[in-house]
C-alpha cells in the first residue's frame, strides 16, 4: 500500500492513470465551491517540499518495480500539486526511469505566474489546467482565491506558460449554473481562451456535491448551449462518468467495496478512505460513476455529505 501514489484510477481522459499526490489534503491556492475532495485547510501560495522527494521516489521506484506500467502517470489528489518545490525534481525522475510513459499534471493553474513554476513543467507532455471564470467577482464566488492572487496575474501565467511550453495544454472549464453560465461571462471567457490557445477545451460540470450546498450540475442542454456560446475549435464536452467503466483500469472490486462499506451505514468520503484504505482520488472516480448510474446518493449532514446505498435503485443488468 502507497502513501503517495493512489491506483491505477479509470480516468476520462487518461486511460489508466497513476496518480501521484504532492501536498497533503487539502492545501491548495484556491478553495473552489464545487471541490469533490472537500474544502481547502490552508489556502496559500506559499511553495514547499510538502511531501519529501525522497518518500516519492521511493514509492515511485516500489511500483515501477512490482506493475506493469500504466497509461499515464498524473500529478493530482489531495490539493495543488504545483506548490511542491520538488515537483520538477519528480518529473525529471520518472523521465529518467520511464521516458515512455507520458505524464500529465492537473493543475488550477494559479502559480503559472511564476516562472520557476513554468519551467518545472516543461518537461511534461499534458498540462490541464482549469479556468472557471472570466471577471474577476466570479473568479471570487466560484475559486474563492487569496487576497493576494487576482485573476489577470492568473490569466497571465496561463498565457505565458502557453508561449513556452511545447506539450499539450488540455484547458478544463467547469460550468456552474448560475455562477458561470451567462452569456456575459461566456463571451469574456471566450476572449481569454483565445489568448491562452489551449489544443483543447474540456467543459465539465459537477457530478457529485461539492463543498456548498447550493451549487449543482448543469444539464446536457445546458453544455450544449455553452458549446454554442463559445463557437471554438477543439471543444467538447467530456465523457459521462459511467463510460469509465470502458476503461482497463475500472475495477469491480472496488466499486463492490464501496457499495458493501455504504450498505452497511451511509459514510462522507474521508469515512471511505480510512475503512477502505484506498485514496480519496480514486474513491471520487469511483462515486461518480455509482452517482451516475444512480447506485449511491447523497445525504447532507452536520458532519457533510454521507454516501448511502439507493435502495430504489433496480439493476436489470442480471
Amino acid at each position: 500500500m502507497y502513501k503517495y501514489l493512489f491506483g491505477p484510477v479509470p480516468s476520462r481522459r487518461l486511460g489508466m492513470s497513476l496518480g501521484v499526490d504532492l501536498v497533503p489534503k487539502k492545501v491548495c491556492s484556491l478553495d473552489c465551491v464545487y471541490c469533490e475532495v472537500g474544502k481547502t485547510t490552508k489556502l496559500t501560495l506559499e511553495r514547499q517540499e510538502y511531501v519529501s522527494y525522497e518518500r516519492i521516489v521511493e514509492e515511485l521506484s516500489s511500483y515501477f518495480k512490482n506493475n506493469p506500467d500504466p497509461d499515464y502517470i498524473t500529478f493530482s489528489g489531495s490539493g495543488e500539486p504545483t506548490l511542491n518545490v520538488r515537483i520538477g525534481d519528480v518529473i525529471a525522475f520518472i523521465k529518467q526511469i520511464k521516458p515512455h510513459i507520458p505524464i500529465a499534471v492537473l493543475t488550477n493553474g494559479t502559480l503559472l505566474y511564476d516562472q520557476q513554476v513554468r519551467t518545472e513543467l516543461i518537461s511534461a507532455d499534458v498540462v490541464l489546467p482549469s479556468l472557471d471564470a472570466a471577471t474577476e467577482a466570479v473568479f471570487k464566488k466560484i475559486n474563492r482565491p487569496p487576497e493576494t492572487l487576482t485573476l489577470e496575474r492568473y490569466l497571465q501565467g496561463l498565457i505565458e506558460f502557453r508561449k513556452e511550453f511545447s506539450g499539450k495544454i488540455w484547458l478544463e472549464i467547469l460550468i456552474l449554473p448560475d455562477y458561470n453560465d451567462s452569456e456575459e461571462e461566456l463571451l469574456e471567457l471566450r476572449k481569454i481562451i483565445q489568448q491562452i490557445r489551449p489544443d483543447s477545451v474540456q467543459i465539465n460540470t459537477l457530478d457529485r456535491p461539492g463543498t456548498e450546498t447550493d451549487i449543482h450540475g448543469a444539464t446536457k442542454a445546458e453544455l450544449r448551449r455553452v458549446l454554442d456560446l463559445l463557437q471554438l475549435d477543439n471543444t467538447e464536452i467530456i465523457a459521462a462518468a459511467p463510460q469509465r467503466k470502458n476503461i482497463k483500469s475500472y475495477r469491480s472490486d472496488a466499486e463492490t467495496a464501496i457499495l458493501e462499506t455504504i450498505a452497511r451505514r451511509p459514510c462522507t468520503l474521508e469515512d471511505l478512505v480510512q475503512i477502505l484504505g484506498m485514496h480519496r482520488s480514486e474513491i471520487n472516480k469511483y462515486l461518480d460513476v455509482l452517482d451516475s448510474e444512480g447506485k449511491v446518493e447523497a445525504i447532507q449532514q452536520a458532519r457533510g455529505f454521507f454516501y448511502k446505498k439507493n435502495e430504489n435503485f433496480n439493476d436489470l443488468s442480471g
